[in-house]
């Protein structure tokens, strides 16, 4: 009789649980993955945020005012530094050259004030043929400096022949007596037999009674 009874039907496997667990792996995962990026995004920000810096500061006002923005001073960068200090360098440059160019302006005037015009008589000198401004300050034994001042409304290079006349000093005017030559006349004066022919335009050692001798300054 027991064999002949049906057999009891073999319930098959359910693969419900493996799905539900796959379904949670997944998304679990899914779940890390969004919060990773979520963290590195966040990371990313702060780093954006402390590299930018701040061009103006809040300030809040009294008694709940408006906040007022006030510029914050930017970081210098090495390039910012170099270029000041170049434009710091430049302007000195300017500077020294300006000073140098008023020295050299005001200096023409002081030299002019500090030149002392030697004692003794003044004459009236007509340009000649082939004379030069310094020319004729060697001839009458003075500087050119010293013509100079004895002449301000006279340029050195504007001088014309036959029509410019120069004020130059001199020791004296000695008339040529008896007995009377160059040497003796030179050492009487203290200067040399040379000067005195200079002055005088003479290329030899004679003079005439009653000549007019010019004597340069020693």
């Amino acid at each position: 009789m027991e064999e002949n009874r049906n057999p009891r039907p073999v319930e098959e496997t359910s693969q419900l649980p493996t799905i539900t667990l796959f379904v949670l792996i997944v998304m679990v995962i899914a779940l890390l993955f969004v919060g990773w990026q979520s963290i590195k995004d966040d990371g990313a920000k702060e780093d954006e945020l402390v590299s930018k810096r701040p061009n103006s500061i809040a300030v809040s006002g009294q008694n709940g005012a408006d906040a007022v923005m006030i510029p914050s001073p930017l970081e210098e960068t090495g390039e910012d530094i170099v270029a000041k200090e170049e434009k710091k360098k430049t302007e000195k440059k300017i500077e020294l050259k300006k000073k140098e160019v008023d020295e050299e302006e005001e200096k023409p005037k002081e030299e002019s004030k500090k030149v002392k015009i030697p004692k003794g008589e003044t004459i009236s000198h007509t340009v000649q043929a082939g004379e030069t401004f310094y020319g004729i300050a060697n001839r009458y034994h003075i500087s050119k400096s010293t013509l100079q001042s004895l002449n301000p409304g006279i340029s050195q290079d504007g001088i014309k022949v036959g029509a410019t006349k120069l004020n130059v000093k001199i020791q004296t005017i000695h008339t040529v007596g008896a007995g009377d030559v160059l040497r003796i006349v030179a050492q009487k004066y203290g200067i040399s037999k040379q000067a005195l022919m200079d002055a005088n335009k003479k290329t030899k050692d004679l003079a005439e009674r009653g000549e007019k001798l010019i004597i340069p300054l020693k």
